[in-house]
């Protein structure tokens, strides 16, 4: 079947990226852009399940930008050329702003890619409610955890998107073998390797919690990584807020992580360098032998510099964050969820394109990315750090728990949460303070 091929140029505002899916001008045969798309979702009888929409346009409102958001765009080039529809998409640095005021001013985009449940549930009241073929697509794609994300007041509206394993730490192959070192699967294994490594003169952690306006968040994943690990139904409780802030359980585990985070024989650099230390950096001296072991989500393989190898024998890789209890199978995610300002024709049938497994499966082997979408096939992930990620999110044996801070009021797991693992590592304050401080943030 001929196809007809769309080509969009954007034009970059304030606070959007422009994005298109292959360069503007781009000759109309270059298959150049295609290659990376598997071959059944290149033909147009995959998309006729979702309508004939010639000329109609879906705004597309998110967070991705730059190389990772062109490898989204050329994701739906085939359902853009085989349904009619265009999708125009903008990737905003300054997402949750741009969101409340295009809302506000009644310019809400078609469809907004939230990063935040607890975000996407600020504009509920706007929010057009999943139909029953969007419903289905995600009962047959999502475990009732990941659902549970885009439902509100037992009302279902977003189905998820990409979907990211956070609970990782990331090592050097090649130094742990060289040293004998076993790659460790319960906390007090770590604590022991940590010793042994610091024992031998090489900084068992790096970290860095600086990220511009939002410093301090890459402190908030070891908290909820720990809670997550101690008791799944306290961590369920406290980012419910059932728990408060400063419970003792929760003290705790910021104690528990202050035996590394706060530790100067573990800390490369020193702790009082994480509070200045650049997240996206933080895990180079690993490639120096500098330091053993850097925690950060699965993203991060996407960080390291230019010819590093990201693989299990190669520079770098990653292991699971170890369990507390034994039978344990958890893991702390992050993604994004596809919800709908407009209830049109065409939003309607890019939102079940979205939920899709003809799309995950095409946008897992367009570029780097993970889903937790049950009918990819991990295998077609393009780097083995994805595939590994897209195993564990994908496995309905792993109880997942969405981002906790991602979760509670943005005046706290935007804010003071944030502040409070910088006043805790520059040691300002003790776990009790901040853990106090935060609970007092608390919105009424």
């Amino acid at each position: 079947m001929s196809k007809t091929r769309r080509l969009m140029c954007l034009t970059a505002a304030t606070s959007a990226v422009a994005l298109a899916a292959v360069a503007c001008g781009a000759p109309e045969d270059d298959e150049s852009t295609r290659g990376d798309v598997p071959e059944e979702a290149q033909e147009c009888e995959a998309y006729e399940q979702f309508g004939s929409f010639e000329g109609e346009t879906v705004n597309v409102l998110g967070s991705i930008r730059d190389q990772e958001a062109d490898e989204m765009v050329a994701a739906w080039e085939f359902f853009q050329e085989c349904t009619g529809i265009t999708i125009d998409y903008e990737g905003s640095g300054e997402f949750e702003a741009d969101m409340q005021v295009r809302v506000e001013g009644g310019n809400a985009p078609d469809i907004a890619l939230f990063p935040q449940p607890g975000l996407m549930e600020n504009f509920v009241d706007d929010l057009v409610p999943a139909s029953d073929e969007v419903t289905t697509l995600a009962e047959e794609g999502w475990t009732e955890d990941w659902r549970g994300y885009g439902t509100f007041d037992g009302t279902f509206y977003a189905a998820p998107n990409s979907s990211n394993a956070k609970s990782f730490v990331w090592y050097s192959p090649s130094f742990f073998s060289d040293n004998d070192y076993e790659v460790p699967t319960t906390w007090d294994e770590m604590i022991e390797l940590s010793d042994q490594i610091a024992d031998s003169g090489v900084s068992p952690w790096c970290v860095g919690f600086e990220s511009g306006g939002a410093t301090g968040w890459p402190g908030t994943d070891w908290i909820e990584d720990i809670v997550l690990r101690e008791d799944i139904d306290l961590y369920d409780q406290w980012v419910e807020h059932e728990v408060p802030f400063n419970d003792p359980d929760i003290v705790s585990a910021i104690e528990k992580a202050g035996d590394i985070l706060v530790n100067d024989d573990y800390i490369h650099n020193g702790v009082d360098t994480i509070s200045s230390t650049p997240f996206q950096e933080a895990g180079y001296p690993i490639l120096d032998g500098e330091c053993a072991m850097h925690r950060q989500a699965s993203f991060y393989g996407a960080m390291w510099p230019e010819g590093t190898e990201v693989a299990e024998g190669g520079d770098v890789f990653a292991f699971r964050f170890p369990e507390s209890n034994e039978g344990d199978n958890t893991m702390l995610v992050a993604g994004e969820f596809v919800a709908a300002f407009s209830d049109s024709e065409a939003t309607e049938a890019t939102r079940q394109f979205l939920a899709s497994e003809l799309y995950h499966n095409a946008r897992l082997q367009t570029g780097p990315w993970s889903t937790a979408h049950q009918g990819v096939d991990p295998a077609n992930a393009t780097t083995p750090i994805n595939e590994f990620a897209t195993e564990i999110l994908t496995d309905p044996a792993v109880t997942v728990r969405f981002d906790g801070s991602d979760l509670m009021p943005g005046e706290v797991g935007a804010s003071s949460f944030w502040t409070g693992m910088i006043e805790w590592v520059d040691g300002e304050k003790d776990a009790q303070q901040i853990a106090d401080d935060i609970e007092n943030s608390w919105p009424q």
